[in-house]
């Protein structure tokens, strides 16, 4: 939890990429922390946590960043820039929080780009409340970075789908209300025969088999579909486009997981220079001494080189509407490595003090390891940059 004293700089918001009304939803943002929206939250029940988390969002609009503004949202589209400043704000404050914001987003972002108007109706009104938990299920145990392994099935059976397989690794499974899933229709090989699914959590045929606990607490499970019967009507967009559709929903939301990277080395950055200004060591303080400050000095920059990166990603896409594959992987590897290296810079600052349980330092860097991982690891990413550039030189 953030302290009253300390809150993440707003530096950056000079910079060309963001506008007014950026500016302003980051005062909004600050205040909401102030105001101790995020106060009195027991993280020792995650799931609980998160559906209070998600409830409290909800109520102060800011989960309307997640949903095009037809059905609740905050803009006519899902405005990346919008997302990047809530999940860096939430990160720098609570790690948990972040999760529970960006989920709300990624779990519906394939019914808000390909969903019916009945569907979306149905879902993203309720999502922008705090009143629904949504999910994204599409790794499996045999298919995480490679989406072409995928084998949970959908067959067509008059108008309905019947669903048969297992998804796992998936964020607030177990207590989301709907889930959007990919499986293989088999319109053709590999990833051009995976269709995109609405599927409700009370749906027969649907379980959570097992519950996945990790270094840093978040819900999260290993979910079974045996005989599930859903309706065609929520298929989202046309069959065999799922693979398309995971890919543009990544691009929307992949650039905001850099950012909550950035809310986390923010965070350590100020708790180091905090703890530095104020450690007694060889007759002086630990900000005095040239090694500390050439680290601070690194922190600073790496954060910043990701920061531009980020800003630029998510400017590309809300302004020039452009594709930003190669600008997400780009912003997604840097920050969330940059981010690593820097709270185990300000872990070393802190010294013995950094390890104990319960430490801001401990915490962040049980929170950022993930981070290096879901939504495509760095090395899916560095592919990904590499395959963009090799589109570019054919041309």
């Amino acid at each position: 939890m953030q302290s009253p004293a300390m809150a993440p700089t707003r530096d950056h918001l000079d910079w060309p990429f963001f506008d007014d009304s950026h500016r302003a939803l980051a005062a909004e943002l600050d205040g909401f922390v102030a105001r101790g929206g995020l106060d009195d939250v027991d993280h020792g029940n995650v799931d609980a946590a998160c559906r209070q988390l998600v409830a409290a969002l909800g109520a102060d609009g800011i989960l309307r960043h997640c949903v095009p503004k037809a059905f609740g949202g905050a803009s006519e589209e899902i405005d990346s820039r919008a997302l990047c400043l809530v999940r860096e704000t939430l990160a720098y404050a609570d790690g948990l929080a972040d999760f529970a914001f960006a989920m709300q987003g990624l779990g519906t972002g394939a019914i808000s780009l390909s969903g019916s108007p009945a569907l979306k109706e149905q879902v993203l009104p309720k999502v922008a409340r705090g009143e629904w938990l949504s999910a994204f299920a599409l790794s499996e145990p045999d298919a995480g970075s490679d989406v072409a392994a995928l084998a949970c099935a959908a067959r067509r059976e008059g108008d309905h789908f019947i669903l048969d397989g297992e998804k796992t690794w998936i964020s607030n499974g177990g207590i989301a209300d709907v889930y959007t899933l990919f499986a293989r229709t088999g319109e053709a090989p590999g990833t051009r025969g995976i269709s995109a699914f609405v599927v409700f959590a009370d749906t027969p045929g649907f379980s959570i088999v097992e519950r996945i606990e990790t270094i840093a607490p978040h819900p999260l499970a290993r979910i079974r579909f045996e005989n599930c019967w859903i309706p065609a009507t929520q298929l989202l967009g046309s069959p065999g486009e799922g693979f398309k559709i995971a890919m543009r929903t990544l691009d929307i939301f992949r650039p905001s997981v850099a950012a909550a990277a950035i809310g986390f080395a923010r965070r350590a950055l100020d708790e180091a220079v905090a703890h530095a200004k104020t450690r007694k060591m060889f007759g002086a303080t630990l900000s005095d001494l040239p090694t500390a400050q050439s680290t601070l000095g690194e922190m600073a920059t790496a954060i910043d080189a990701a920061a531009l990166l980020t800003s630029r990603t998510a400017w590309k896409r809300d302004v020039q509407k452009q594709p930003t594959t190669r600008e997400a992987a780009m912003a997604k590897m840097t920050a969330t490595e940059n981010a690593q290296w820097v709270i185990d810079q300000a872990l070393q600052l802190f010294g013995g003090r950094g390890v104990r349980t319960g430490e801001i330092t401990e915490r962040l860097y049980r929170e950022i390891r993930a981070l290096r991982i879901y939504e495509g690891a760095t090395e899916v990413q560095k592919l990904i940059i590499g395959r963009e550039l090799m589109k570019e030189a054919a041309r």
